[in-house]
Formats: C-alpha cells, sequence, structure tokens
C-alpha cells in the first residue's frame, strides 16, 4: 500500500514539504533530540548517537565486474528534491544522492555525467536512452521492475512515531497505544498501518503535514506516525519549536512501505548494474557512505 502522492513512482514526501524542512533544519543547527527514547514507565531520556542504516551484508561481498566495458556512465537525477537532490550555489547539481553518484564513479574509475530533469521524465528518459541510471530516490516498485533494472537498495524511508519530548517512548507496541491519539495523513500507507496494526488506539486522519504536527505541538493528539525522513528535518528544524522527538524504532514493513531505494538502469543492463553494485558496497565497506549519511542528516530517521 504506497503513500498517495503525484507520482505513482514517488513514495516519499513532496519535495516542497522536504525542501522547507531541510532549509529550517540547516537554519536550526544539530538538535539534541535525535532517538530520545525511553520506556512507558519513565518517559524521560537522554540522546543516543546518531544512528547510520547499513544495508550491506559483510559476509556476501559483490564480485567484481569487468569493468573495463564501462566507459561512462549517464547519470540521471531529480531537480529539486533537497537534501538528495538539488541545486547547489554554483548552479551545479549537489545533494545526498549526487555526492553519491560521484563516489561511485572514483570507485568505478570511470567518467560520469550527472543531469538534473524533473522527476516524472525520469523513467521516460531512460527507457529512450537518454541516461544510463536513475539516481533520485526513485522508489522500487512492482510496477517499475517491469519497466527498469535496479540495484540493491541503498536507503529506505521508514515510518516513525513522533510525540512530544516529556512523552518520549523508547519501544512503540500496539498494547502501549491503547486509547491513545494517533495522527496521520489520511489516505496514506502510514494510516493503513495504523489501521491494520494499532486497532486499540484512536486514529485521527488529517489532510496535510502542517496541520498533523501542529496538532501534535498542541496535545490535540498523543503522537502522529509518517515518514520518518521529513520528520527528522521537521524535528531538528525551527518548526517543531524543539517540542517533539521520535519514539520508538523504524517501522519498514515492504507491503506498507516499499522495498526500499535503488539506483535505477535500464531494462536487461546487467553489467552496469552489478558494477554499481559492487561500487555501492565499497563505497560502504570504506566508511564513506556514513560520511556522506552524516553530513546530510543530523537526526537520523532509523
Amino acid at each position: 500500500m504506497p503513500v498517495l502522492t503525484a507520482s505513482p513512482f514517488r513514495l516519499r514526501p513532496t519535495s516542497a514539504i522536504l525542501a522547507g524542512a531541510f532549509a529550517a533544519a540547516l537554519a536550526a543547527g544539530p538538535s539534541d533530540g535525535a532517538r530520545a527514547q525511553q520506556p512507558p514507565a519513565t518517559p524521560k531520556t537522554e540522546a543516543a548517537p546518531q544512528a547510520v542504516p547499513g544495508f550491506w551484508d559483510p559476509r556476501r561481498r559483490p564480485d567484481r565486474p569487468d569493468l573495463s566495458r564501462i566507459t561512462v556512465i549517464r547519470f540521471l537525477t531529480e531537480t529539486d528534491y533537497p537534501p538528495f537532490n538539488f541545486t547547489g550555489p554554483d548552479g551545479n547539481p549537489a545533494g545526498f544522492n549526487v555526492d553519491l553518484a560521484r563516489a561511485l564513479c572514483d570507485e568505478i574509475k570511470i567518467t560520469c555525467t550527472i543531469q538534473m530533469r524533473r522527476f516524472e521524465t525520469l523513467v521516460d528518459a531512460i527507457s529512450s536512452n537518454r541516461g544510463d541510471a536513475i539516481i533520485a530516490s526513485l522508489a522500487v516498485t512492482p510496477q517499475l521492475r517491469t519497466r527498469l533494472d535496479f540495484t540493491d537498495p541503498y536507503y529506505r524511508a521508514p515510518a516513525r512515531f513522533v510525540s512530544r519530548r516529556e512523552d518520549v517512548m523508547r519501544e512503540v507496541r500496539p498494547e502501549y497505544l491503547e486509547g491513545k491519539r494517533i495522527g496521520a495523513i489520511a489516505g496514506t500507507s502510514h494510516e493503513a498501518y495504523l489501521k491494520a496494526m494499532f486497532t486499540d488506539a484512536e486514529i485521527k486522519p488529517f489532510t496535510g503535514d502542517d496541520a498533523l504536527r501542529i496538532a501534535l505541538r498542541r496535545g490535540e493528539v498523543d503522537m502522529i506516525f509518517g515518514d520518518a525522513i521529513s520528520l527528522a528535518f521537521w524535528i531538528n528544524g525551527t518548526d517543531s519549536a524543539e517540542c517533539c522527538a521520535f519514539s520508538g524504532g523504524p517501522f519498514v514493513e515492504s507491503r506498507y512501505f516499499g522495498e526500499g531505494v535503488g539506483i535505477a538502469v535500464r531494462k536487461g543492463n546487467d553489467l552496469l548494474r552489478q558494477a554499481l553494485n559492487w561500487a555501492l558496497f565499497r563505497v560502504w565497506e570504506k566508511g564513506r557512505y556514513t560520511d556522506l549519511w552524516l553530513r546530510y542528516f543530523s537526526i537520523s530517521p532509523f
């Protein structure tokens, strides 16, 4: 059950929502609220270190493909989805996805180009050979797998609960939320998950992120549940007024929240897919992925 958004392939918050949260978070600077969690009986807790996700098994090192057969990689990315993709002060592509693409090119030791395009044009562009790989927070879906092949996931968009700081819980289980008022955006996979798994809670639907978050700040709901990436930037930004923090850990059930985000290549381009998988593992193994993650995420969504 994907999040309902303008594009069937964009299983994530809209760029405008995330852009505002990213800008506010940069203005506010780091917060001490990262993963501030604790048992229900004693809600006050200390902040924990930043959590960096890992999607690679060190015991399953991918084989190095014949990279000599790859002469150039033309990456396509999106124009406006900060902090993943945006136009830098110098007018060039910037962001987590862009820096990761450059790291992969360094690892493969190959010339790469990065072209920014509107999100809704990316799939058609690669299908018509106007690019070789899409690195634009493209969610892997069964529908897209009929048109494209994907690398292994290099991040996921988990769901998480947010509560006011004085009510933070280390762990969130259905029995802990009996009778609690939980807010979620109507018509999303987050609302569907709450209705399926947290049947004893009072689920309150909202039409937009602003109304949802204001309700939490005002105490009109006990918790909200939604996309952890945009929520992390909101928690760390000025709009939250330091009111709130994550409760419990991430929810990543693929049935509701997708398989993750991968790099897309044209159907049947196994050599490039294998090369990118090999390079992703190497970038993670060398710690460069962790460095990138910490650069762009002051509060981890995980």
